[in-house]
């Protein structure tokens, strides 16, 4: 999908046009950051990074983009402005892959005020959406445990989202995807099995299972609930695996599709032993997510691959990503933004973030938010509360934001799909469970430093009516 710098709003182009009037050579520093985590959970997966730094490095208007925009009253100037456009700014982010909490800078952009402007869409668009279906498929990996993740969610994925979507899902834990062109453009793993309408087309059903067979004997997969799972589909998948094995061949798998998967699992499971076919393995789909898959684990269904589509792509039940950027500093000089919904209130300032880890390289529960230039911090203050605050002596303190792009160019090697979320599991791995956990997980601590807090409460007064 080509991307141009008219991946926008038209308001963010019509506040870029008076900044082009008024005040071209402001300096910005804008935050990214989201105020929840999504579904109820303890945590997210920072993910969508380096699509977007990708994209900012050849962001500009199109020859048809500065058409398009004369037909909106965008005077002249401006748009021989826009022909010229380029995003020349330094980003500072978390690295992708991590894992990240609520009300903390994610990343940071420092810019000419009309250019971190008109890219505020875009990388809203790619970060939240990349950031909710990882975090979506981290947790479906959490209950799926080591057994293999499939996404196979693009036919139900909203259009092209389903793209990014496969991305973030192996970000998130899972193996491979279905999708052809993200696997291709990603470098990621990519499987699939068959339709019922393969099977539909056919006459008798094994006639179908022999054909895929004996044309697609490698990772072969079975589908056999299109008429009976376990009185027709799979007597027949057993016999076209014996061919098989008469052949040197193995068949891969069986999949389940609806019905009672873990009553099916288990009686599949039984049939296929009692035939020699342990090697063969049993995959399910069928609207599947961390709750049914959690549940089915806990009923010992002995399925080895889990396809999983809507559920994943969609971010079901939520669907979206409440991240925002928000203004920071302008011309070295602090911005805020009030509300009577304290969860609103931003922060002021250049920023980095501190993660506090124990003795054993866990993570402590509490990241601390600093100003830029403060260093370490000796004790974190709640945002709100001043009865609570919490000394960091024990503890050893990992900044966490990094220069990643400096005058509009990538400074830091390009990671790939999988080593990124090889990262994400080796950040996983050092959150306590209580954090993962589905139901009433811990709140992760988010502290100022002493001085941020100061000056933020200071503003507040000054802007206080």
């Amino acid at each position: 999908m080509k991307i141009t710098a008219a991946y926008t709003d038209l308001y963010q182009l019509t506040m870029a046009q008076v900044y082009f009037k008024t005040k071209p050579d402001g300096r910005a520093v804008f935050d990214y950051y989201y105020r929840h985590n999504p579904f109820n959970g303890g945590y997210s997966i920072f993910a969508g990074l380096e699509d977007v730094l990708n994209v900012l490095e050849t962001f500009k208007f199109s020859t048809s983009d500065i058409e398009y925009l004369k037909q909106h009253g965008f005077e002249n100037d401006f748009l021989e402005y826009l022909k010229n456009f380029s995003f020349k700014g330094t980003i500072f982010s978390s690295k992708e892959g991590d894992v990240v909490f609520p009300n903390r800078p994610i990343l940071q952009v420092e810019a000419n005020i009309i250019e971190a402007q008109i890219i505020e869409t875009f990388l809203l668009n790619i970060l939240n959406f990349q950031t909710l279906i990882a975090t979506k498929a981290s947790r479906i990996r959490y209950s799926a445990k080591e057994e293999v993740l499939l996404d196979m969610g693009l036919r139900r994925a909203h259009a092209t989202g389903g793209y990014y979507a496969s991305r973030a899902a192996i970000i998130g834990g899972f193996d491979s995807t279905s999708n052809v062109i993200a696997a291709k453009d990603y470098n990621i793993p990519s499987t699939g099995t068959m339709a019922h309408s393969f099977i539909q087309s056919y006459k008798e059903e094994i006639q179908a299972f022999r054909d895929f067979a004996s044309i697609r004997p490698k990772g072969c997969v079975l589908l056999i609930d299109t008429y009976n799972s376990l009185k027709s589909g799979l007597p027949k998948a057993i016999t076209v695996a014996k061919e098989m094995e008469a052949r040197g061949e193995k068949l891969l798998g069986v999949r389940l599709d609806s019905g009672d998967l873990a009553y099916l699992s288990k009686k599949t499971r039984e049939i296929l032993d009692e035939a020699d076919l342990d090697y063969v393995k049993i995959v399910a789909s069928n609207q599947l997510d961390e709750y049914v898959i959690k549940s089915l684990k806990e009923q010992g269904a002995p399925i080895d691959i889990f396809g999983v589509g809507t559920n994943l792509v969609t971010g079901n039940p939520d669907a979206a990503m409440d991240g925002v950027y928000k203004l920071s500093e302008y011309n070295g000089e602090p911005r805020i933004k009030l509300s009577e919904n304290i969860i609103k209130v931003s922060l002021p300032y250049k920023k980095q973030v501190f993660r506090m880890l124990d003795d054993k390289g866990m993570f402590y529960g509490a990241d601390a938010v600093a100003l830029y230039k403060e260093g370490e911090v000796a004790k974190i203050e709640h945002p709100f509360d001043a009865t609570k605050s919490l000394n960091l002596d024990a503890f050893k303190q990992e900044p966490l934001l990094e220069k990643v792009m400096e005058n509009g160019k990538k400074i830091v090697p390009s990671r790939s799909v999988s080593e990124i979320a090889e990262y994400s599991q080796s950040r996983l791995a050092q959150l306590p469970n209580e954090y993962k956990r589905f139901q009433n997980p811990h709140i992760y601590k988010i502290g100022l430093s002493l001085k941020l807090k100061q000056d933020r409460d200071q503003l507040i007064q000054e802007h206080k009516f």
